[in-house]
């Protein structure tokens, strides 16, 4: 058995110290010492607790937001100068120690991924985040992961799959989870109900086909300027189904609790922004009018993207109806897909995992303003694109000559998928300008709640467009995700770009700001000294696995176990 086949089993002795990359506060100056990890002594595991080996992590931009914030980041609430964090949540283990009371469910050699937002009684202890994580070569899984408030944070991983691939599923569930959401298709039964009329309420017999009867109804009802014959109907049903009824004069109020659905009767731009910061998790703002918006609104994409927040309509006067069709979140089959800043990490991602569906878009387009990012999108996809007889073209958003011959022939129709992973308003607004009837904009970037973008709404109940947001993944994406890699339906080889060893993971994160790597920087904590590399640069580094490389540029299982083979210490 060679070092590589004990290495995977578990079976390496332990060293007697741990290198871990401690953060002590905000900027790159307090991550390390001297610009180097440090020797911790191994950790001590108790009955109920595993010793796991972290065997590789990638780096992600959420990383970087810890050392921009240090303790002003939402996840970490402690001293970190006494109590430092150690970051990587994209990290797949090996179980190298088992507790005493969990040797029937255990075993040494185990291999594992995990879902990093972990909850205990409600609350968070995100892995890299409160609890320690993959930028350290070992670490203790406890019971809070083993036992949280969604069950066992850790799911199997098959011994045949590669550690790269196994790590980069966490980002990639990401990306899959932004195309199976869900939304409410009616109002939200036991929820609060606001109903607002405006001078532009068009006069129409309103009602409720579904969501306001026995079955189904509001706990709560207010009323605000409410057309008096809707009103009376209104405060007639909520009498027979004993729904008390508030009435809420003034839409600005800061004072008025969260509500879950908001039905706006017109298209009035003021009452809409008045309104909309009511809305509570998860919330449905819908409008009723049967003409455009006399402008633009200001909209909190911030919260689209983080809170959920959803904004549908229709011409009534069957309020219900105006809840559908149910929102769209998977690529239109044979429609036209737009990434807005496509040639990061996570923008890869997505173009690959539009172009591996089983029913793929016919039109792909993406812009990405760095040119070597660009030209690498291009020489990356481009040649399965054509295969698969999708139109695939790659534009320069910031030359206005590439920008407008580019989107030409798409200006008229618009496209059916606009997937934005800029996080930025103005770009978040020009994309919207592109989007076909019925189509959907996902605002995937992680755009700061409090982010204003202005929005012409008019599409949405005129044309059934929707604009959504995703963030995160849960323990469900995780699953499917490792479950699709396995299968071999989606590879999270091919995001791979930059490996290093534990070492190199302050330059490794240092690049993620910078944008030196068009894909994901790998670190595998446990292998000897080796600096941050380019996959290209491996052809004079380390030419045998540059050779066992896909078409000279994708990472593959056999090249990780050349890496492996070489650069693993010596027993």
């Amino acid at each position: 058995m060679d070092k590589l086949e004990r290495y995977k089993r578990g079976l390496t002795p332990l060293p007697k110290t741990n290198l871990l990359w401690p953060l002590y506060g905000a900027g790159f100056e307090n991550l390390g010492r001297d610009g180097q990890p440090i020797a911790v002594p191994m950790p001590a595991f108790g009955p109920d607790e595993l010793l796991v080996r972290h065997d590789a992590c990638g780096l992600c931009f959420s990383d970087i937001k810890v050392i921009k914030l240090g303790e002003e980041h939402p996840r970490i609430y402690r001293n970190m100068r006494e109590n430092p964090v150690v970051l990587g949540h994209e990290v797949c283990m090996t179980v190298v120690g088992v507790g005493d009371n969990l040797r029937e469910q255990y075993r040494i050699g185990d291999r594992f991924v995990i879902q990093a937002d972990i909850y205990v009684k409600g609350v968070g202890y995100a892995y890299g985040y409160e609890i320690q994580g993959g930028l350290s070569q070992y670490n203790v899984i406890d019971q809070r992961i083993l036992n949280g408030d969604h069950g066992n944070y850790l799911i199997p991983v098959q011994p045949g799959t590669g550690y790269a691939e196994s790590a980069l599923t966490e980002p990639w569930a990401c990306v899959v989870a932004a195309y199976h959401l869900n939304y409410r298709t009616a109002p939200k039964p036991a929820g609060v109900m606001w109903v607002i009329g405006s001078a532009d309420a068009p006069s129409l017999p309103y009602t409720f086909s579904a969501g306001f009867d026995a079955a189904h109804h509001p706990r709560q009802l207010m009323l605000t300027n409410v057309p008096e014959e809707f009103a009376d109907w209104l405060r007639r049903r909520a009498a027979e189904l004993d729904i008390p009824v508030l009435e809420a004069p003034d839409p600005a109020n800061p004072l008025l609790s969260p509500v879950d659905d908001i039905i706006l009767l017109g298209a009035d731009p003021d009452l809409i922004e008045q309104a909309s910061p009511r809305l509570s998790d998860f919330g449905v703002f819908v409008i009723i009018a049967d003409h455009p918006l006399p402008r633009k609104v200001a909209v909190d994409v911030g919260r689209i993207h983080y809170n959920r927040w959803l904004y549908a309509g229709g011409p009534g006067p069957d309020i219900a109806q105006a809840y559908l069709p149910a929102v769209r979140s998977a690529l239109k089959p044979g429609g036209r897909a737009w990434f807005v800043g496509a040639g990061g990490p996570m923008g890869r991602m997505h173009v690959q995992h539009a172009l591996q569906q089983a029913s793929p878009p016919s039109v792909v387009v993406c812009t990405e303003r760095n040119a070597r990012r660009r030209a690498d999108l291009w020489e990356t996809f481009q040649p399965e694109m054509q295969a698969r007889g999708i139109h695939f073209v790659c534009i320069n958003p910031e030359d206005p000559v590439d920008f407008g011959a580019g989107m030409a022939p798409f200006a008229a129709a618009g496209f059916d998928d606009v997937i934005v992973l800029a996080p930025v308003a103005s770009i978040i607004e020009g994309a919207a300008e592109y989007l076909a009837k019925g189509g959907t904009m996902n605002i995937f970037a992680g755009v700061p709640r409090g982010t204003m973008a202005q929005l012409d709404l008019s599409p949405i109940y005129l044309h059934g467009s929707r604009i959504i947001g995703h963030s995160a993944s849960s323990i469900d994406d995780l699953r499917l995700m490792l479950h699709e890699t396995e299968a071999g339906i989606l590879s999270p080889n091919a995001s791979v770009a930059a490996v290093g060893s534990l070492s190199a993971a302050k330059e490794g994160l240092k690049a993620v700001v910078e944008s030196r790597f068009p894909g994901k920087i790998v670190i595998f904590p446990n292998i000897r000294e080796f600096p941050l590399t380019g996959l290209p640069e491996l052809k004079d580094v380390l030419p045998s696995v540059y050779a066992k490389l896909k078409n000279g540029r994708e990472w593959t299982l056999k090249a990780e176990e050349e890496f492996l083979r070489i650069l693993l210490p010596e027993e």
